[in-house]
């Protein structure tokens, strides 16, 4: 059953696509005409929590816990491996509780032996779990999900959340490597963030609407859809902004909907110093191949790099000193809320 909902999960996926509509549009880049800079002295490396990577993109978590899965897995850490990308698995609860499995997920560390390698469980996993998942890939960290609307629209999904925030504590304190907790797709806000930030956590990923809307997924296997529910959750610019209220920069990672090289920019020049993409990749690859997948990859690093040399910034960390102006419904959303966006804009160096 778990297996059979993992690929339904992938093809539904590919059916919906995308909505684009992530708020980025909301985020206009301040021109540099003096940059001072050039495009051989961009370096990419940056960090999220304890992790450093080469690469500020990273390829999110997707799937496995299936054979047909297994294919997207192993492709997709090929492309890991040779573009030297940290790679997420998605949950990993199928093969902890199926063993016949495992490979799904297993290829990954197989495929991409020195790179770095994220496990996933939901936060009703316990801490025995965990270190089940982390030791199943040999994992460099651990993303914990939180998906409370996908499961209460999923027709056999859970019902009870209480507790998560004190499995999260106990998984932050005793698995052994640095954990990043991430939203599938509706954002983590402000409170949700302090939360997180008060246990121990050293990253987040926020996680916003605009990519893979696992409201629709789910409605689109019920029975009787909930279809109200399918706008549910706030924008990635949002959630974005919401988590940087919280925490520093270094420790967010931006997804959802995030597909196109200024999009990437615009998200670390506000503040995050990773991102996460998982349709856009899961769709060029599933339609070109792995070649395809490559080619999208460096068009995706050249854009970035241009950017950066256009804006005077010759590393990520510079990226996030650079004035952004927000404006629009992203705007309207930090005054009603008491997020300061001047600040953003003001940023001088």
């Amino acid at each position: 059953m778990r297996a059979s909902r993992k690929m339904e999960h992938v093809l539904h996926a590919l059916r919906l696509g995308q909505s684009g509509q992530q708020g980025l549009a909301d985020f206009r880049l301040v021109h540099n005409c003096l940059p001072d800079t050039s495009m051989k002295q961009i370096e990419l490396h940056t960090t999220i929590g304890e992790l450093k990577l080469s690469s500020p993109i990273v390829i999110n978590a997707m799937t496995g816990g299936s054979q047909e899965t297994e294919k997207i897995n192993r492709e997709l850490a090929i492309v890991a491996q040779e573009k030297g990308l940290a790679m997420a698995v998605g949950s990993q609860m199928a093969a902890i509780k199926d063993k016949d499995v495992r490979s799904s997920y297993q290829v990954v560390r197989k495929m991409n032996p020195d790179g770095i390698v994220i496990a996933n469980l939901g936060s009703e996993a316990t801490v025995e779990q965990a270190r089940m998942a982390v030791d199943m890939i040999e994992a460099n960290a651990l993303q914990i999900h939180l998906n409370v609307m996908q499961e209460l629209i999923m027709p056999e999904g859970d019902r009870d959340f209480s507790g998560m925030l004190d499995r999260i504590a106990q998984i932050v304190e005793h698995v052994g490597v640095p954990v990043i907790v991430k939203e599938v797709g509706f954002g983590i806000m402000h409170e949700g963030a302090l939360k997180l930030k008060q246990i121990g956590v050293k990253a987040i990923d926020v996680g916003g609407t605009g990519g893979t809307n696992f409201a629709k997924i789910e409605n689109a296997r019920r029975a009787i859809p909930l279809d109200w529910l399918n706008d549910w959750g706030s924008k990635t610019s949002i959630a974005l902004l919401e988590g940087l209220s919280v925490f520093p920069r270094g420790a967010v990672m931006a997804s959802g909907g995030i597909s196109e090289a200024h999009e990437l920019v615009k998200v670390l020049t506000a503040g995050a110093s990773a991102v996460g993409i998982a349709g856009t990749f899961l769709r060029v690859l599933q339609d070109g191949g792995i070649d395809a997948l490559h080619t999208y990859i460096d068009e995706l690093h050249d854009g970035v790099i241009l950017l950066m040399t256009a804006l005077g910034a010759t590393t990520v960390e510079q990226l996030g000193r650079v004035p952004i102006v927000i404006g629009g419904e992203t705007a309207e959303w930090c005054r009603a809320r008491g997020i300061s966006i001047t600040e953003y804009a003001m940023r001088r160096e």
